[in-house]
C-alpha cells in the first residue's frame, strides 16, 4: 500500500514482505542450543567435502544460499544475526506501519524449507588468516569468547553500517536506521517526545523543539522516513493527540543540491513538489557540523545556525565494515579498485 503523500513510489511494486511465526528472542531459544553440537574449531560435516564459508546473512549471502547446492560443500554461515531482514520496509517499522517481525526471516528456515544443509554460528568474523585459510569469530553473546574456522572457499558479504562522516556527536545523540533495533530505538524516541510535549506546563518553545523530527541525508532511505513520519501525523497522531500533531515539524537536511541524486530528475522533482505539498521541510546545501543533546549546528551556502530537535534520524550514507578493511590489508595484489 503506497502512502497518501506518494513518497513510497520508492518501494519496487513486486517487494515481498518476509513472514515469520517466531520473534528474535523464540528464535534463539529454539536454535542456540543446536549450536553447541558442533566443534567450531573443526571443519564440519563430510571431511571429504569441501567447507564454503559464507559471511553475512543480508541480500547476497541469502540469495547465494537459495541457489546453492549445499550437498556439495560443507556450507557454514557465520552473522552476527541469525535472520535475514527485508531492509526497505524499516522506515515502515518506525511508526508502525509494518510489524518487526514481519521483515525477518530466520535463516535456517531459508535454507531448511528448501531441504538444504547448512551450519549457522552467530558470531562476528573480526579476522582473517589468508595463508592458513582460516577465520576468527568473536561470539555474539560472548564478546571475550572467540573461535576459530578454517575454510576451503569463503564468500564475504558482510555489507555495511552507518557512516557519521566523522561528525562530533551523531554516535551520542543520532538514531540510525540499519538494523531492526534501530527502527524500534526510533519508535521510542517519538513516543517519548510526544509524551514529554504532553505536558501543561511545557513551555511553547520546549514544545516546539521536542515534536521537532528532523532526518539527516535525502537519499532513499531518508526521504522514505520522512514520508512515513507526515503519514503518521496526519493519520494516526492527528486523531491520538489532536492538540500537539498540528505542531509537529518535519525537516530533512541535505549536503548536496537535491535529493535523491542517484535517482531520475523527474522522481526528485516529485519527491520535493510532494514535500512542499505536505509541509516537509526540505533544507539542501546544508551540511552538519555537529549535533548536540538538543540542538544541531549545519551551514546552509555558508551560513551557520542552530536547528533545535527532539528527534534526530542519521541516513547519510554508509560505509565497509571493518572486516572489509582487514580483507583488503591482508589481500593487498588482488585489488581492483580502490
Amino acid at each position: 500500500m503506497f502512502a497518501k503523500t506518494g513518497l513510497r513510489v520508492l518501494r519496487a511494486h513486486n517487494m515481498r514482505v518476509f513472514r515469520t511465526y517466531a520473534t528474535p528472542a523464540m528464535d534463539k531459544t529454539l536454535f542456540d542450543a543446536s549450536k553447541t553440537l558442533h566443534d567450531a574449531s573443526k571443519k564440519p560435516y563430510d571431511a571429504n567435502k569441501k567447507t564454503l564459508v559464507l559471511l553475512g546473512t543480508g541480500w547476497g549471502t541469502t540469495t547465494i544460499l537459495k541457489n546453492l547446492d549445499t550437498h556439495n560443500f560443507n556450507v557454514v554461515v557465520v552473522s552476527p544475526r541469525n535472520y535475514f531482514l527485508f531492509t526497505p520496509l524499516l522506515p515502515s517499522c518506525t511508526v508502525g506501519t509494518t510489524e518487526s517481525r514481519s521483515i525477518m526471516e530466520p535463516i535456517r528456515h531459508i535454507v531448511g524449507r528448501r531441504g538444504k544443509d547448512m551450519r549457522f554460528i552467530e558470531a562476528e568474523c573480526t579476522d582473517i588468516d589468508v595463508a592458513t585459510k582460516q577465520l576468527t569469530l568473536t561470539r555474539t553473546l560472548d564478546p571475550t569468547a572467540h573461535t576459530h574456522i578454517k575454510y576451503d572457499h569463503l564468500v564475504v558479504g558482510v555489507g555495511g553500517t552507518y557512516n557519521t562522516f566523522g561528525t562530533p556527536g551523531v554516535e551520542q545523540h543520532a538514531c540510525f536506521l540499519k538494523e531492526i533495533n534501530d527502527a524500534s530505538k526510533i519508535r521510542r524516541r517519538l513516543k517519548d517526545a510526544i509524551e514529554k510535549a504532553s505536558f501543561g506546563d511545557v513551555a511553547p518553545e520546549e514544545r516546539d523543539r521536542l515534536l521537532h523530527v528532523v532526518v539527516v541525508g535525502g537519499g532513499p532511505t531518508g526521504v522514505e522516513f520522512a514520508g512515513e513520519m507526515h503519514d503518521l501525523v496526519t493519520e494516526d497522531l492527528a486523531k491520538w493527540v489532536p492538540s500537539l500533531s498540528r505542531h509537529i515539524k518535519i525537516t530533512l537536511v541535505e549536503a548536496l543540491p537535491n535529493v535523491l541524486p542517484s535517482f531520475d530528475k523527474r522522481l526528485v522533482k516529485y519527491t520535493e513538489y510532494m514535500f512542499a505539498k505536505n509541509g516537509i521541510q526540505l533544507r539542501t546545501n546544508t551540511r552538519v557540523h555537529s549535533v548536540g543533546d538538543r540542538t544541531l549546528r549545519v551551514s546552509t551556502n555558508g551560513v551557520e545556525s542552530d536547528v533545535p530537535y527532539g528527534t534526530i534520524v542519521w541516513a547519510a550514507g554508509i560505509r565497509a565494515r571493518q572486516f572489509a578493511h582487514t580483507l583488503r590489508a591482508k589481500v593487498p595484489d588482488v585489488q581492483t579498485s580502490a
